[in-house]
């Protein structure tokens, strides 16, 4: 799994059901503009307010849409390895070729118990798999020691997706882990990530600005630090906002913003107020501003 993936937004009827057609016309959109795979169900895109046949629905339109032209990795995250596995085996039937998948939710696992958990599920579902550490998100932090243990325990695993915030994981993952992809799984330190050899970035700001998260890319891996740093500065006003509680509310008022689309949230997520909106509206004609003016 290497290059840009997008973590997309789920995108909702005025109702709150899903809108096919505007999911559709996102993923067209992000796979014209040359990134590398499409991440659904995931924290991005509201999977834990999605029911089993939403979840399933969203992957066969988001499949259909990219139309083979590039991969899709469904999440999968649950708190019961049965019920992740009811998730990957969905997943599978409807397209994905490949599940990311967080520690237990709502239960700091043993390593013992992480093994089972994800071996569970390894055995159920005969799909690649990319582990997602996200410590903020999850309450469990799976450090490098542990994620190298899993690699070596379960063949299906095949990448990680490091959302600690510290590059240096990256580093050492990249060290342990040589035999699966290490990506970047935050969007406000994808540079450094990138510097400290990251395979790819699974990116919520992709899903506003998915050119120029693949051009950041492209820069890092030519060795082109300072374009790389200017088009980056650009990109974080947008990328700090993921590190935040309300990322979604905040990925899909960029959308908005920019005339893309974002739509509404489902409950428990509010409309962003005020202040937060300005916020929004200043990062993302901040990013804009590199679309105008291309390094």
């Amino acid at each position: 799994m290497k290059g840009i993936h997008a973590a997309i937004v789920t995108h909702f009827g005025g109702d709150l059901s899903l809108d096919h057609e505007a999911i559709a016309a996102d993923v067209s959109r992000l796979v014209a503009a040359g990134i590398h795979g499409i991440v659904p169900n995931g924290t991005v895109g509201e999977g834990g307010s999605l029911s089993r046949e939403e979840r399933r629905e969203a992957i066969a339109t988001v499949v259909s849409a990219a139309d083979g032209r590039v991969p899709v990795c469904a999440g999968i995250s649950a708190s019961t390895a049965e019920q992740a596995a009811i998730y990957g085996r969905d997943a599978s039937s409807a397209g994905a070729a490949s599940l990311m998948m967080l520690p237990p939710l709502m239960y700091r696992a043993d390593r013992r118990e992480l093994l089972e958990f994800f071996g569970s599920v390894a055995r159920a579902v005969e799909l690649p798999i990319m582990l997602y550490n996200n410590p903020l998100g999850s309450g469990s932090d799976l450090e490098p020691r542990r994620l190298a243990e899993l690699v070596r325990e379960l063949p299906s695993i095949t990448a990680i997706k490091e959302s600690s915030g510290d590059a240096r994981r990256i580093a050492e993952l990249v060290s342990r882990c040589p035999e699966v992809d290490v990506l970047v799984g935050g969007d406000d330190w994808a540079l450094e990530g990138f510097c400290a050899g990251a395979a790819g970035w699974v990116s919520g700001v992709a899903n506003v600005f998915p050119a120029e998260c693949l051009r950041l890319w492209e820069l890092c891996q030519s060795g082109e630090l300072v374009p790389a740093r200017e088009l980056y500065q650009a990109l974080l006003p947008l990328g700090r906002l993921d590190m935040t509680p309300k990322l979604v509310q905040y990925f899909k008022a960029a959308l908005d913003e920019l005339g893309l689309g974002g739509g509404p949230c489902r409950p428990p997520r509010l409309p962003l107020d005020e202040d937060e909106l300005a916020t929004v509206r200043r990062a993302a004609r901040r990013g804009a501003s590199m679309v105008e003016h291309p390094v």
